[in-house]
């Protein structure tokens, strides 16, 4: 795969670690800050934002296998699945959520896709 695909993936991973850790384990000190979760819906939403959490866990570690499998054709599936998804909840989270997720999320998905089939 080419150096600068794995840079992304990367990127996309690290990214979706990030927002595990803000969803899970730092929902209340830092999650509720970047979220702008408003005061009166910190509890109520804490077990959703948990479960939402473990989701960007899980393409995390779809990302992470693509670029450590050592089979490069299982490496390369995984990548690709791992940012299809991440490309996908992207534009879904953009339209449901805000806009901004479209940035974060899903150009450098997309870019990392397009790394993969043209260079």
């Amino acid at each position: 795969m080419p150096i600068v695909a794995q840079a992304l993936i990367a990127l996309v991973c690290l990214i979706h670690v990030y927002i595990f850790l803000l969803e899970t384990v730092l929902y209340k000190s830092r999650g509720v800050k970047v979220f702008a979760i408003p005061p009166s819906e910190v509890e109520s939403r804490k077990v959703a934002m948990s479960n939402q959490g473990c989701y960007n866990g899980f393409l995390a570690a779809a990302l992470l296998l693509g670029l450590v499998y050592p089979d490069p054709a299982i490496a390369k599936a995984f990548a690709l699945f791992g940012l299809a998804c991440v490309a996908v909840a992207g534009v879904w989270g953009a339209v449901t959520v805000m806009v901004r997720i479209l940035y974060i999320q899903t150009v450098p998905a997309v870019l990392g896709l397009a790394a993969i089939y043209w260079l």
